[in-house]
């Protein structure tokens, strides 16, 4: 076992150190993990290296990477992502944020007289929790100002569309004082009302061409694709690989992005909400969450024996949903296990690797993600595994974060744990 010492809760360590970190603190996600973490795995490796994050996100590990000179690639399943990022990553001349600047003067001042034709509101479900109906007007004449003033998929309408996003968040009834999205009360919600709407969009727009004027010493490309597969996504070798996988958890991505996802057009109903999130890793909204009643296992992704130790404990007959979850468990595993065993083909021989990744718990089960990962990556030939503590998650002193590292063998022989074991799903 680890030893995990005393550890503190670090929320420097979280998305809320990226709040006030330029472009990292553009939109905020609440899975999203710290740039402080990738920068302190960066400072050790030398300048110009090639880094990989085949789980995207908001881009955070491509973005710093470019940062400090190095040549970035990152890979995410969710197009919103893969386009938040590529805006993040991106370089701005100065004579292009000086037109975003005027531009998104005349913007607003358009959609405050209400002078044009107003885009449909989005269909999202119970929309009147998230935003004011006068709130909800102010939006839909912003987002068709935006879209009159700035050509499909310029780097203007990108920007305009980052600040619009911000301004959605800012002007909507919802709170963070929880591990996911919650709703304000009435009297925040009063004060919501209360906000000059035009003002939010230009301190959005500020904030955002700040962030845009700090442009990248190196280059980040980001792709749409399965980290499940990376072999058919990637051709290229890398040093080093730096990311943070969805967690075991059941916590949503969807959840927190659906108000973006909806706005911008990546989702028209809840249906394509709950098909996106189940071709995630550890997605489990909407339709998905029905789907893992009868999934089964059929690839030859292997997965070790304490993993069926763990479900079927946790799927006893006195656990309500022991069931459904020991099934998500069993899927995460596995996909995770489909994603290390292409992980060979993309990192250059004896190249390294860090996998920020907390534990779980499920009726009061204790899932050590970190060392399944660790039996994973041994199984599949990587060496020198190590499990690094580095925060407690919350109260919960069980509820740790780490870093399992290690690098990739300097011979391509193949493991000797890599014999034909397999297990069959619960």
């Amino acid at each position: 076992m680890t030893q995990r010492g005393r550890l503190r809760q670090r929320a420097d360590f979280t998305q809320k150190f990226n709040l006030r970190a330029g472009r990292h603190g553009w939109l905020r996600l609440t899975p999203a993990y710290s740039v402080k973490v990738v920068d302190q795995i960066l400072k050790s490796i030398s300048p110009k290296k090639t880094v990989l994050d085949p789980f995207c996100g908001t881009g955070t590990t491509a973005v710093c990477a470019a940062s400090r000179g190095h040549c970035a690639t990152t890979v995410d399943i969710n197009p919103f992502l893969v386009w938040f990022a590529r805006t993040k990553a991106m370089e701005y001349s100065n004579d292009l944020l000086n037109e975003t600047d005027a531009v998104s003067r005349k913007v607003v001042k358009r959609a405050m007289k209400r002078s044009i034709e107003p885009v449909p509101e989005p269909p999202i479900f119970r929309i009147d929790r998230w935003w004011s109906e006068s709130v909800r007007d102010f939006l839909r004449h912003l987002k068709a100002a935006i879209d009159l003033a700035s050509a499909p998929s310029s780097p203007l309408r990108d920007l305009l569309y980052v600040a619009f996003c911000r301004t959605l968040m800012n002007l909507s009834f919802a709170a963070f004082n929880h591990q996911s999205i919650s709703f304000n009360g009435s009297r925040q919600t009063q004060l919501k009302l209360e906000i000059p709407y035009d003002d939010v969009f230009l301190d959005a727009v500020r904030t955002i061409l700040v962030g845009a004027r700090e442009n990248p010493k190196g280059q980040a490309s980001v792709i749409h694709g399965d980290s499940r597969k990376l072999k058919s996504v990637i051709q290229s070798k890398f040093d080093i690989v730096i990311t943070s996988p969805p967690y075991a958890n059941r916590m949503s991505y969807i959840r927190e992005l659906r108000p973006y996802m909806y706005w911008l057009g990546y989702l028209q109903n809840g249906r394509e909400a709950g098909e996106l999130d189940w071709k995630a890793i550890g997605g489990t909204w909407g339709i998905a969450t029905s789907r893992l009643n009868g999934w089964n296992r059929n690839s030859d992704c292997w997965l070790p024996k304490s993993i069926g130790e763990l479900v079927q404990e946790i799927s006893r007959s006195e656990n309500a949903n022991g069931v459904l979850l020991a099934n998500y468990v069993s899927k995460y595993c596995h996909d995770m296990s489909c994603h290390f065993r292409d992980l060979r083909s993309v990192l250059r021989a004896g190249g390294q690797f860090h996998y920020i990744v907390g534990n779980s718990t499920f009726y009061g089960v204790l899932v050590p993600i970190e060392e399944v990962y660790a039996e994973l990556l041994r199984h599949y030939g990587f060496r020198a595994i190590k499990i690094t503590p580095i925060r407690k998650r919350n109260s919960n002193k069980k509820l740790i974060e780490f870093d399992v590292s290690g690098s990739a063998p300097r011979s391509r022989s193949i493991s000797s744990n890599s014999s034909n074991r397999r297990l069959n799903s619960p």
